[in-house]
């Protein structure tokens, strides 16, 4: 039984060398309950599972997600909500060595990502997929209700007996009913994934291409590096004249959220916020 009062972590590193699964409490006020996490106002403890690309624990990321989700501390003594998080990365048990071999090639989707010792990687996506698709078999395995891949790339279907939550198609969906006729900034980690962002947003935000800056302009600026870089993205949007901002990854913070707002003057979507707020309905 949980100790009352207390955020819970609790880390279980599977044999596999490449797996390892990290499981979180949220530190919201217990309720009596039984050996089965049901509590006597009726609710349960609702299990997410969470798969980054990279490595896991996100501890960049995880605390955010769950503030998103409404799981914020002090939450009011008559909850009956529990949160449980399952952690699992599509590079978890390798080196920093081993990881580089999956480096893009040219006509590679490319993906940036973070490793567990908080440096960023590129790489591409096809080295992933099989990794991916026995990550997502694990957190099924080990009781996930819903699960969440933490990335905002594009990737195929995954087959999936629980529900697979895709924050690219929630964030595809949100900006399409909001950048109509408006001028949309889009900020992403890396140069060499401006083409697919060209290709993955003018057809939201009307433009033609990348040639066609009129409605639509991408900027580059990693949420994992100087944080100075993203200012300066920041600064290239506003003098361009952008009427809406989306912050196309997932490792992007509030924090960064409210210094591209304040420079721009523009509203501005945030992925980690958006995905979060979508998982609130359905754990």
């Amino acid at each position: 039984m949980l100790d009352k009062g207390e955020a819970k972590h609790i880390i279980t590193v599977c044999e596999e060398r490449e797996v390892s699964i990290v499981t979180r409490y949220c530190d919201v006020p217990e309720r009596p309950g039984d050996e089965s996490g049901r509590t006597t106002g009726g609710g349960r403890a609702g299990t997410l599972g969470t798969l980054t690309i990279g490595q896991s624990p996100r501890q960049d990321l995880i605390p955010e997600l769950r503030m998103a989700m409404g799981f914020e501390p002090g939450e009011g003594a008559g909850t009956s909500r529990r949160l449980r998080i399952i952690e699992a990365g599509a590079l978890d048990g390798l080196t920093l060595e081993e990881v580089r071999r999956f480096g893009p090639e040219p006509g590679d989707y490319v993906l940036v990502t973070r490793m567990a010792d908080g440096s960023s990687v590129k790489i591409a996506e096809r080295h992933i997929l099989p990794r991916m698709r026995s990550q997502i078999d694990r957190l099924v395995t080990d009781g996930a209700d819903v699960i969440a891949l933490v990335c905002t790339g594009e990737f195929p279907e995954f087959p999936c007996e629980k529900l697979l939550v895709r924050p690219q198609r929630v964030l595809h969906h949100v900006v399409m009913a909001l950048a109509e006729g408006r001028r949309c900034g889009v900020l992403l980690p890396d140069e060499d994934q401006k083409p697919q962002g060209y290709r993955r947003w003018s057809s939201v935000c009307g433009s033609g291409g990348l040639e066609d800056q009129k409605l639509l302009r991408i900027e580059a600026a990693s949420p994992y590096g100087d944080p100075a870089i993203v200012q300066e993205a920041a600064v290239a949007l506003r003098d361009w004249g952008a009427e809406l901002v989306v912050m196309d990854c997932i490792g992007y913070t509030m924090a960064m959220k409210e210094t591209v707002k304040s420079i721009t003057g523009a509203p501005v979507i945030l992925a980690r916020s958006i995905l979060g707020r979508v998982l609130a309905e359905l754990v």
